[in-house]
């Protein structure tokens, strides 16, 4: 899995590539952050406004819009989408 980071002026825009064979369990991860059970080891979860979860082409896009007055720390998403892809692998 491959991932790049855009800072957008209200959240963030993430493009997830090279997820062949694990879009499903992908989306459902990023399905449960959607729905308020995300399970990644940080805070940036209570920073969030919106998660907007796109598939096309063979890749994921994420648009996390932050709280007002909040802003994410990229590092720490960072560290959500390796605990997200640990997640993956080990369920495979």
């Amino acid at each position: 899995m491959k991932y790049q980071i855009s800072t957008k002026s209200d959240g963030l825009e993430i493009e997830i590539a090279g997820i062949e064979g694990a879009e499903k369990q992908l989306l459902e991860a990023f399905k449960e952050c959607q729905d308020g059970r995300c399970s990644c080891p940080t805070q940036e979860y209570q920073k969030l406004g919106s998660l907007q979860v796109r598939q096309a082409d063979g890749k994921i896009s994420l648009g996390l819009k932050s709280r007002e007055g909040a802003q994410f720390d990229q590092v720490e998403i960072e560290r959500c989408l390796e605990h997200t892809q640990a997640r993956v692998r080990s369920q495979k």
